[in-house]
């Protein structure tokens, strides 16, 4: 199943907190919560986008975040999280699941950083609409967003230029991901009478071992005879490895036929997209935006 959104975590957290009065690690109520919630342990194992964190973990983090800002709980020292009184008598107020309205309402309400008592609550309401994405889920989306556009306009542009000139842009990205010491060991032989042949890519300084790259713009999908024909090729030249490359998709008895052989790559215009956002040819990063996090070692001093 997918990891629910991060206003589903609200309730277990919560829950789990109010049976822990003297406060817990913050791992412990995470996964508490994960196991309220029926996570596999697959699930668990789904990671951001930069790998740096379990989703479980981040969007947990965030249920407790709206916690916190709406003066149920508190982080009394570094990963310890701890209800606060009125979130032990909210919590012993409402022992029935709570209502949409109810995690709506901790969702997307802050508290005033001026309130230094909980009674004293002074609510903010935000936009409804992203209650249930935490802001990672929102960055991750709007940069999943940008990419999907980028992507598509570098098939549409891949579309559009010569064969020649798109079998020199697959050269730089293979060599920008790192085949050939330099990028003269890469080279465009594609012609007429090349025998699906369009590039060679030498792995070696004396050349004794090459990959062999065919690069074709197609409209329609690439089906098996052509891939057969690439294959073909390859022998002819005694190769034992080929790189097929495509701005459209191959069929399924093509992708089939290379699992039945040894030494192909197929790789289609989505795949190709993403590699060359990812070496950035044709592509440019236009920002970098800088994410404040706490730093941890920084306050580690702070013992005494």
């Amino acid at each position: 199943m997918p990891v629910p959104t991060y206003d589903r975590f609200i309730e277990p957290v919560l829950r789990y907190l109010a049976t822990k009065p003297d406060g817990v690690k913050a791992a412990d109520a995470q996964d508490a919560a994960a196991k309220r919630l029926g996570l596999s342990d697959e699930d668990r194992q789904e990671r951001l986008p930069s790998g740096q964190q379990a989703i479980y973990k981040n969007r947990a983090g965030w249920a407790h975040d709206r916690l916190k800002r709406i003066g149920y709980s508190e982080s009394v020292r570094r990963g310890w999280w701890q209800l606060t009184a009125a979130g032990m008598s909210f919590a012993q107020a409402h022992p029935q699941p709570l209502s949409d309205e109810e995690v709506v309402r901790i969702a997307a309400t802050f508290r005033d950083s001026k309130v230094s008592e909980p009674q004293d609550l002074a609510l903010t309401p935000v936009a409804p609409e992203g209650i249930t994405e935490s802001p990672d889920d929102r960055l991750n989306q709007a940069y999943s967003e940008l990419r999907r556009a980028v992507a598509d306009e570098l098939l549409d542009l891949l579309g559009r230029v010569s064969p020649t000139y798109f079998e020199s842009i697959v050269l730089d990205l293979l060599h920008r991901m790192g085949y050939g010491a330099t990028r003269d060991d890469l080279k465009r032989v594609g012609s007429s009478g090349d025998a699906g042949i369009d590039g060679i890519i030498s792995l070696d300084k004396l050349g004794l071992e090459k990959v062999y790259v065919q690069a074709k713009r197609w409209q329609g999908t690439v089906g098996r005879p052509d891939v057969q024909g690439f294959y073909g090729a390859l022998a002819g030249q005694r190769a034992k490895k080929g790189v097929f490359i495509t701005t459209s998709t191959y069929s399924p008895q093509a992708v089939d036929f290379v699992r039945t052989v040894e030494g192909i790559v197929l790789i289609d215009g989505k795949r190709l997209a993403d590699l060359m956002i990812d070496h950035e040819i044709g592509v440019s990063m236009t920002r970098t935006i800088r994410i404040p996090k706490i730093d941890s070692d920084y306050f580690e001093g702070e013992a005494g």
